[in-house]
């Protein structure tokens, strides 16, 4: 059975599933889909067009849906998706997209957005991440899965952040992070790869042994990343993980944070 706390105020378009918990003096708008086993809890806003999963926890004082913060935004009806399992924590804000890139803004399942987290138009974040407290996201970056980012850092427009990766406390980023890269700093820089976070998922020595040599050929041995290719690919025939690695490289426009 839905619970509505008396003080709540839910629109009568909103569709919630039947144990969706809703707590006191939060607001559910119009177009609002939230998931069974969702828990909403008090004075939180959220506006849609704007789809929940399921099983999710929405702290207080957070704003889901809201219009972006973007001077070009002339109210289209773009959307936000959330997945399954995510914690948001208190004041996160989470920014519906915009018409001039696919009109969504996605959130995977399973990830921890701890306070006062940002989350702009258009941002795509995949499964498994952790957001630190204060943690800012401008519009149009692209986050993979399994990437934590410390406390007070801040993501320029458009970058793209590569599954696996980490990003230390109070860094600032205006380049890409490869897949399963470390890096901190304002600007960020390089400090190696996450080799603790891909031991804890019992990846074998042969293939973080493999990785340090793709890293050691893109920033320790002054190749250009055309002339680091080949090393790469070589590499990456008795290890493939390697090769999520060069996809990220591939796919970056902005250049990677050296």
């Amino acid at each position: 059975m839905t619970q509505i706390h008396s003080t709540a105020i839910v629109d009568a378009k909103a569709e919630l599933a039947d144990d969706v918990c809703i707590g006191p003096y939060s607001i559910v708008g119009p177009d609002v889909v939230i998931g069974a086993g969702t828990w909403v809890g008090p004075h939180a806003v959220i506006t849609g067009p704007t789809v929940i999963g399921q099983r999710n926890r929405i702290y207080q004082f957070a704003s889901v849906g809201s219009d972006c913060q973007d001077k070009k935004y002339r109210g289209e009806p773009t959307r936000l998706e959330i997945g399954d399992d995510n914690v948001i924590r208190e004041s996160c804000t989470l920014h519906r997209g915009t018409i001039q890139d696919q009109s969504l803004t996605r959130i995977g399942s399973r990830n921890l957005l701890m306070v006062n987290t940002h989350v702009a138009h258009d941002v795509i974040i995949g499964d498994d991440g952790i957001f630190a407290n204060n943690v800012g996201i401008a519009g149009h970056v692209v986050i993979g899965d399994n990437v934590i980012i410390g406390g007070n850092s801040g993501i320029h427009q458009f970058c793209r952040i590569g599954s696996h990766a980490m990003l230390g406390g109070g860094t600032t980023l205006f380049k890409d992070i490869p897949a399963y890269v470390m890096a901190s700093g304002n600007p960020a820089e390089a400090r190696g790869m996450n080799f603790e976070g891909m031991k804890r998922r019992g990846w074998s020595s042969q293939t973080l042994n493999a990785l340090r040599k793709a890293y050691k050929a893109v920033y320790r041995d002054g190749l250009t990343l055309e002339a680091a290719y080949p090393v790469l690919e070589a590499l990456a025939v008795d290890a493939p993980e390697i090769q999520l690695f060069i996809d990220t490289l591939r796919e970056s426009t902005r250049g990677i944070a050296r």
